[in-house]
């Protein structure tokens, strides 16, 4: 999903999805919400070019660009704390890849802009005990998994750009993990620390039924664009 809903099921949210039974959470005032309409459960209206945004917490959060920081921790040997500035700074990685959720929708040909996961991994230096990544979400709620070899992909980036401007806060800015290959659970919005660990611990989702690797095309037993 583009982040994901409240601790419900995934059958519910597909039924709130047939039925069309979309509540109102936010007002007007949230600009960045593309469209600014929440369901409770997850479910949101159609946004800005398809998009359906999708919160745990039944907020977004928020931080600036100026008060953001991403850790990388865990089991590796030079722990960083990068600024939006730092990431900007690093190579950039670009390419234009679908979004897609599990539920269903998707999104084709979105530029998506950022650093490479696997050249912050080698910045950091991933000790030889380390095999998985968890990734924590500045919302209070999130994470996700992925295992080395997955975030070591071409098409892994941590993303600081969408559509060629600054991620905003409702897709899950200042920064973001984009997961080109998996549904969009995988690709962990507000995005604050990434942990190198000795194996994978399972996310949000995955503690809740959802599978682990998330491959399009292979998870859910549905769509027909399997993973490269």
């Amino acid at each position: 999903m583009e982040s994901e809903g409240v601790p419900v099921g995934r059958r519910v949210v597909l039924g709130m999805l047939g039925l069309g039974a979309v509540g109102v959470l936010f007002g007007s005032k949230v600009t960045d919400t593309v469209n600014g309409l929440f369901s409770p459960l997850g479910a949101a209206l159609p946004a800005a070019g398809g998009f359906r945004i999708y919160t745990v917490t039944g907020s977004l959060p928020a931080r600036s660009e100026a008060e953001y920081r991403l850790k990388v921790t865990g089991l590796v040997d030079r722990p960083l704390e990068l600024t939006v500035a730092d990431l900007r700074a690093m190579p950039r990685t670009r390419f234009v890849k679908d979004f897609q959720c599990v539920t269903g929708w998707r999104v084709p040909d979105v530029p998506w802009t950022g650093v490479a996961l696997s050249a912050l991994l080698d910045a950091a230096g991933v000790q030889a005990a380390g095999k998985a990544l968890r990734f924590v979400s500045f919302d209070g709620a999130y994470t996700e998994s992925l295992t080395l070899e997955q975030a070591r992909r071409p098409d892994m980036v941590v993303a600081y750009e969408m559509y060629d401007k600054p991620v905003t806060r409702a897709h899950g800015g200042p920064v973001r993990l984009y997961t080109a290959p998996m549904y969009g659970y995988k690709s962990c919005k507000w995005l604050a620390e990434i942990e190198v660990t000795p194996r994978v611990v399972p996310g949000y989702w995955e503690l809740r039924g959802y599978d682990i690797d998330a491959w399009i095309g292979k998870s859910n037993g549905r769509d027909d664009a399997p993973v490269d």
